[in-house]
Order: structure tokens, then sequence, then C-alpha cells
């Protein structure tokens, strides 16, 4: 043990897109970070990144859908840092491909990473915080947890699946009175490098839905979130729109999926074929790729959230103020006599 009075935060999938940006935001600000993930140059590109900002750095290499691996890769960090106070399961994989074209084989990996991983993640992090009845536990989430889309179901299931999860320990965190606390994110389209190895079959290049925002205004906006541990925090209006569309109209959303959705997830560029992707093994065990994907002409540097919370109250004072003018002018319409003629 380190001794150092410093929080300590550890990020799963730290070494590149939203969960290298988590890391550095928590480094700027003095805390001590752990970081996981499966490629050695891309964790050792994080660690150094983070001490260069002002913060302390551990980088352990582990598979989260290997729940021995978080084990220890936790008390690896409790043992260097004194202890956990935030974790943030962020470690994704998916696959881009129409059900009937992906394989028995691809669910079951996306579902062991992108949905197991927060579960072994979790359990992982509540061993060391129960303890102390502390800490808390962010769950990295999607828009499309909401509403999915053609072409990710096995991801757009597992980030589904995630949020059953979290709602269930949440219940049973409040039973026993515990104050660790939980909060998930949901997030709109990142400029990641996630579209450059990511597993595909779609015949073009991978882009997110637009509009795009940089991993740092996302980050910021985790970091908000591991604060205030907000029930659940929607970041970005794409996000609010989504989910919003899909509780309100489901089927209008089903059919403008049907005919948008294909060509929104695909540039005009050819895709590479033959190229490398992490579904299985990390694709920067040679080579750092950092944070940011190749959108950052398109990429917007600022991000609105919301505690829906607010959102969902906005609304009923909106509605409710409508249908009050309307009932109001509805009654001095009946007061007012009728006129038959000039």
């Amino acid at each position: 043990m380190s001794g150092t009075t410093r929080p300590t935060v550890v990020v799963t999938g730290g070494s590149a897109g939203v969960g290298r940006a988590v890391a550095v935001a928590f480094g700027r600000r003095g805390w001590n970070v752990g970081i996981v993930a499966r490629g050695r140059a891309g964790i050792e590109a994080a660690v150094e990144e983070v001490r260069a900002v002002g913060g302390q750095a551990l980088g352990y290499r582990a598979d989260v859908a290997d729940p021995a691996a978080l084990d220890r890769a936790a008390d690896a960090f409790a043992q260097e840092f004194g202890g956990i106070d935030v974790w943030v399961n962020n470690a994704m994989v998916t696959v881009y491909a129409e059900v009937a074209d992906t394989s028995p084989e691809e669910f079951r990996r996306v579902t062991e990473v992108t949905y197991l991983g927060q579960v072994h993640g979790t359990l992982a992090a509540l061993r060391h915080m129960k303890a102390s009845d502390r800490g808390t536990i962010v769950h990295v989430g999607s828009a499309l947890a909401y509403r999915s889309i053609p072409l990710q179901a096995a991801y757009c299931a597992a980030k589904s699946a995630v949020r059953g999860f979290v709602d269930s320990l949440r219940t049973e965190l409040l039973h026993h009175r515990s104050r660790i606390r939980l909060t998930m994110v949901q997030l709109p389209a990142v400029n990641t490098p996630q579209f450059d190895w990511a597993r595909s079959r779609l015949p073009r290049k991978l882009e997110p839905v637009p509009p795009i925002f940089q991993p740092e205004a996302i980050a910021e906006e985790i970091v908000r979130a591991a604060h205030d541990a907000p029930r659940e925090l929607w970041i970005g209006t794409p996000s609010w729109l989504a989910i919003f569309g899909a509780q309100a109209a489901p089927a209008f959303s089903d059919h403008y999926l049907a005919r948008h959705g294909y060509r929104g997830e695909m540039t005009a560029q050819a895709a590479e074929r033959g190229r490398p992707d992490n579904l299985f093994e990390p694709v920067d065990a040679r080579r750092d790729h950092g944070a940011h994907g190749r959108f950052d002409d398109r990429a917007k540097g600022s991000v609105v959230a919301a505690d829906p919370m607010w959102l969902h109250i906005g609304l009923i004072a909106a509605a409710g103020l409508i249908g009050g003018s309307a009932l109001a002018a509805a009654r001095r319409s009946g007061r007012e006599p009728s006129r038959i003629g000039g």
C-alpha cells in the first residue's frame, strides 16, 4: 500500500477512447488511477498520460470477461493505493452485422465483455467497497440501452442488460441501506478508435451516428456523475431525443431506423478488407491508439448532460401548462354568448 491520501478510481477499458479520456480527466484532478485493459501499448501510454497531467497511475492487463482477472486487478489497485473510491465500468466490444450474419460465438463474446464485464467489475468493486460501506460505481451505457438500432444487435442487447442489472442491484443496496452509490451514464455518438477496430461485415467504413462528440467532453460528464451519482445521466441532446422517441413512439422509431439506420452507421468509403479487429484480441498491443478516432473535424468539443428526473419533470410541467392553457381557453370560449348574424 502506498499510503497516499489521494482518492482512487479504476477504469476498465481505460487504454483508449472514452475510458482513456476518463482516466486522464481523473488524473488531472490528482487522483490515483487504475487502468484495466488488454493491450500493453495502450495501457503503458495511458499510464504515462495520467502521470503527465498530475495523477498517479497503475496499469493492469486483464480481460473483463474473466472475473478472476478483474478480482486480481482490484486487489492490486487496492493494495497499491489503499482502497478504491470509484469504479468506472467502461470496457466494450461490438460487432457490426445483421443478426443473421452474426455467429453465436460473436454474440457470446459481446455479451461477455459489454454486459458481463460490467457485472464482473461491479462484483470486484463491491468486494472492496462493502467493508467501508462507501464508494461509487459508474456504469457507462448508451442511448442504445433504450433504443436499439440495426446492425448492432449484440451491443444494444448488452447495454440493455446492463441497465436491468443496475436497477436490480440498486434496489438491493437500498434494501440494506448501503452508502455505496450506483450511477449509469447514457452516451451519444463519440469520436473514438472503435470504428476502426470493431468487427464488421458491412460494405463501407464505420462511423458513429452523428452528431459526434469528443471523448474529453464525455469524460467530464462521467467525472461529474461519479461525484454527484444521479440515478442516471443522459449525455447529449441526441441521447435525450433517442430515449424519449423510443418511449413515446416505438413503432415510428422502428420504421425510421429501418429506412435510415443503415446509412447512418457507414461512410461513403469502401470498407478495408482483412483489417484486424478487437473482438477477441487487442489491437493496441503494439501501438497506442489514444482517445480519439478519425472524426476530429466533425466532433463537438462540448456536450450538455441532464439527469432524466429533471427532464421528465420539465415535460410534465410543460404538458400541464399546455393542458391548463387549453382548458382555460375552452372555458372562456364557453362563457361567451353565441352570435348569429351580423
